[in-house]
C-alpha cells in the first residue's frame, strides 16, 4: 500500500524549537536579572526543559489543564510556592519569557524546500504533543499553516504521542489507513517507533547524528532532504529498505 500522506512532528522537526527555546531563554533571563542564579542559559534551560516535560505529562495524564500546568512550571522554575506569586503575575513572567522566545521563532533551512518537492505527491498534517492553539499560532506566524490540511494535538485529543490512538486520530482525520501515512519526528522512541507500533510508516529525523540505534521497522533520516527518496522508496511490505 502506497504512502499517500506525510504526518508531521513540529518542534525539533520543521520548527527550531531548541534553538528558539535557548535564544529566548537567554534573553528573558537577562532582562528579568536572573542569569546568574542559573549560572548559564543552557543550564536553565536543562533545569526548564525537565519541569516541562514533568508537567505536560500531568495535562496528557488529564490531570491538570492547560493554564495550570504552566503556572506550576513557572513556580518550579523560580522556587516558588503558590503564595509567592499569584496567577496575574506569573502570567506576566510567562508572557514575558514568550516575547522573547518567539521573538527567536525560525524553521529548519530544509522545512520549505521538503514541503515544496512533496506538495504535489502527499498530503500532509500535523500531529503534536502540545495544544492546537499554540501550534496553529506557531505555524502561521511561520507562513507554512496553509501546508496542512489537519492540525491535530494531545491537549484536544485527550491522548499523546507514543499512544496509537493519537496516530489512529490523525490517520482518521485525514480518512486514510495507518499502512498510507508516514510519521516524521525527531524522537526515535515518542515519534518513530510509536507510529510504526500504530501501523505508520516511522521515520527518525536525527539532525544531530546522535548514534543511537535505529528502532527496528524505523527509517532514519538526518536531514528533510532525504525524506523524498525515503517515501519513495517504503519497502515496509516488501524487500529490505537500504536506508538506516
Amino acid at each position: 500500500m502506497p504512502i499517500r500522506a506525510v504526518l508531521w512532528d513540529v518542534d525539533d522537526t520543521l520548527f527550531d524549537y531548541a534553538g528558539a527555546d535557548t535564544t529566548g531563554m537567554r534573553a528573558h533571563l537577562v532582562a528579568e536579572g536572573l542569569l546568574e542564579r542559573y549560572g548559564s542559559a543552557e543550564d536553565a534551560l536543562v533545569l526548564w526543559r525537565a519541569i516541562t516535560e514533568r508537567h505536560w505529562a500531568r495535562v496528557a495524564a488529564g490531570e491538570v489543564d492547560f493554564a495550570t500546568q504552566r503556572r506550576d512550571r513557572v513556580r518550579e522554575f523560580l522556587a516558588v510556592s503558590l503564595d509567592a506569586l499569584g496567577d496575574a503575575e506569573v502570567d506576566g513572567w510567562f508572557d514575558r519569557y514568550l516575547t522573547h522566545f518567539e521573538a527567536a521563532w525560525s524553521l529548519f533551512p530544509d522545512a520549505v524546500p521538503v514541503l515544496d518537492a512533496l506538495g504535489g505527491t502527499y498530503r500532509h498534517a500535523v500531529l503534536s504533543n502540545s495544544a492546537a492553539r499554540l501550534q496553529e499560532r506557531k505555524l502561521r506566524t511561520l507562513g507554512v499553516r496553509d501546508r496542512f490540511e489537519a492540525l491535530l494535538c494531545a491537549v484536544e485529543l485527550g491522548v499523546s504521542k507514543p499512544e496509537a490512538g493519537a496516530f489512529l486520530a490523525a490517520c482518521a482525520a485525514l480518512g486514510l489507513e495507518p499502512a498510507e501515512v508516514a510519521y516524521v519526528g525527531d524522537q526515535p522512541e515518542i515519534d518513530a517507533r510509536g507510529a510504526r507500533d500504530a501501523g505508520l510508516l516511522g521515520i527518525w529525523l536525527d539532525r544531530t547524528g546522535s548514534g543511537q540505534a535505529v528502532p527496528e521497522g524505523v527509517r532514519r533520516i538526518t536531514g528533510l532532504g532525504e525524506l523524498p527518496a525515503v517515501l519513495a522508496a517504503d519497502t515496509r511490505f516488501g524487500a529490505p529498505s537500504t536506508f538506516g
